[in-house]
Formats: C-alpha cells, structure tokens, sequence
C-alpha cells in the first residue's frame, strides 16, 4: 500500500496510553435493520463512553505526551473529549467553537471544566482563533485530524473491528476533517484489503469529498447541514493526501436521508445518535442497488445531539 502519514505499530502502541474506557466498544449485527435496508449491517458503537463519541480516542493519544495546556477548535465533540482527557491528567483545556454549535456539547465542555470562548462565525473561523490562542499563549494546539494522534487514535477502531469482525465487505465512515476516515480507512486497507471503504459526507458540507474525487484540496462556500460535526470548508492537505491513499469511494447524501438514517437507528436500532452518525445508514439508503447483499459496518461516531432539534427531527 503507498505511504500515509500513519503507522501501524503507533496505531497498536496507541492503545497502551488509551483509557480503556474508550476501547473494545460493542460490534455487532444488527439484524432488525437489515430488511428495510437490504443488506447486513453491524454497528461499530462509538458512544458508550464518557464524551459519547470516539474522539476520546485521540484525546488520550494527544495528552499522553503533553504537559501545561493545549487549546482546540471544536464543534463540540473533540472539544469535550480534550476537556475529558485534560481534566484526568491536570491540564488547562481552552476550547474554541462557533456560537451556533449544539448547545448540549458546548454546555458539556463547560461541564467537563473546559475554558471555552465561543465566535461570531462558523468552525473556519473557530479553528483560525485557536490557533491565535496558542501562539499568543505558547501552548499546544490541537488540530483535529492534522495532528496525527487524533488520527492515529481514530485508527484504534480499525484494529478492533479487523480483529472481531470475521468478515465485512465495506465500512462506511463519516467524512467531515478526515482522522476518522484516514485512521480507520489506513487499518482496513492494511489488515482488511478486501473491504471497501466508503466516506460519507453531507451534501450540505461537501468539501473533503470534493477534494478527494478532484484529488487536490477544493474549499467551499458556507455549509448547510445538520451535521455539524462533520461540516468543514477547508480540507487540510496532508489529510487529503492520506484520504487519497486508504478510501474507494466518498460519496453524498442528501439531508432527508441523514434524517432517515436516524429515525432508523433509534426505531430498529434503539440508539439516538447525532446526524453525522446515521451518514453510513444514509449513504445505503441512497445506494440500495450497491449494497444489496454485502455485510456492511458502519460507525455510529457520536451520539451528542440537542433532544429539541433530535425530536423535530425524528418526529
């Protein structure tokens, strides 16, 4: 396989420094889902943890090797589990995110003893005042899915999944700044060479997914989606680059379908998760024809969601 950025035996190491509260998190068939969708679908669950997604992951690897304090951009989740992460290990945690985001994750990271400052604007401009933080202030800043912990700590799912899953013939991940697709996406290509891995992104906020079929970086006007945790602008280089390397294919899915996928995983499914969480349900959905008969994983990566809009939603 061409290079990426990561490495295997970091990837196994990762796991050493990892609280084991956000390892070994249930895979399994989920059968009642399989006649409305038509294919075999097992659920890689990734919100049975303190910060109910699996950016905690990430945040352990990051802190492991870091003293004094550290500042990050966040729609919400990475944000909570660098506070999570922080707080267990006695750092000064300052997190940075858009006014608009879900009001339950920022009223988590205060929780969780997080200094946050929230802007005027959208994630772009949450990420460009994090990181006037730590240059003002000296100390590390946390960039999600360049900072190759994040990624690497992502990629802990992919051993997990290899390991328990005896055989799937695609993984569906959601595509937002890609640490989730390239650590994932870099274990199965190497451990699972015949699955194919499917990023899926919201059409609403399509630039990554742009970016990888273009196979240069494509930046994109203001998003439009529900998904917030996966609605970037600017894909970074060196991510793109890995992106490249590990996925077959990053597709669209429109809003409606992201809804759907969500008001099935909570009916067939009993999880109430956050719109980037149903992408994979929302992409077989749109593709019934594609995956008709295959054994499908998909990741549900969070579930930190606003219970007013998630009603409106799910009706």
């Amino acid at each position: 396989m061409p290079e990426t950025r990561l490495d295997l035996a970091r990837i196994r190491a990762a796991r050493q420094v990892i609280d084991p509260v956000f390892l070994d998190t249930p895979l399994y068939r989920c059968e009642a889902l399989e006649p409305v969708l038509g294919c075999a679908v097992s659920i890689k669950l990734e919100t049975a943890n303190p910060v109910r997604s699996f950016k905690g992951r990430g945040t352990e690897v990051v802190v492991s090797g870091l003293a004094g304090a550290a500042v990050c951009a966040s729609a919400g989740n990475l944000g909570q589990a660098l506070a999570w992460s922080g707080r267990g290990r006695g750092l000064d945690v300052t997190v940075v995110a858009s006014r608009h985001a879900t009001a339950a994750k920022l009223e988590r990271i205060r929780a969780l003893g997080a200094r946050l400052e929230l802007v005027d604007g959208d994630h772009e401009l949450a990420r460009e005042r994090a990181a006037a933080i730590a240059r003002r202030d000296g100390i590390r800043l946390v960039e999600d899915s360049l900072d190759l912990e994040t990624c690497e700590g992502a990629a802990t799912i992919g051993l997990e999944l290899v390991a328990a899953a005896p055989s799937f013939d695609a993984v569906l991940i959601a595509l937002g700044g890609g640490a989730l697709a390239t650590g994932v996406g870099h274990v199965v290509r190497s451990e699972a060479p015949g699955a194919e891995v499917v990023c899926v992104q919201p059409a609403g906020a399509p630039a990554m997914t742009r970016s990888w079929h273009a196979r240069r970086v494509v930046t994109t006007g203001p998003t439009h989606t529900i998904a917030d945790g996966v609605a970037g602008r600017r894909p970074i280089p060196e991510v793109l680059a890995d992106l490249l390397v590990v996925a077959d294919d990053a597709v669209l899915v429109a809003e409606a379908s992201i809804i759907a996928g969500m008001r099935l995983l909570l009916e067939h499914a009993g999880l109430v998760v956050e719109p980037s969480a149903a992408l994979g349900i929302a992409a077989i959905l749109e593709d019934r024809d594609r995956f008709a008969g295959r054994h499908v994983v998909t990741i549900v990566c969070g579930g930190n969601v606003d219970l007013t809009a998630y009603r409106g939603w799910v009706g």
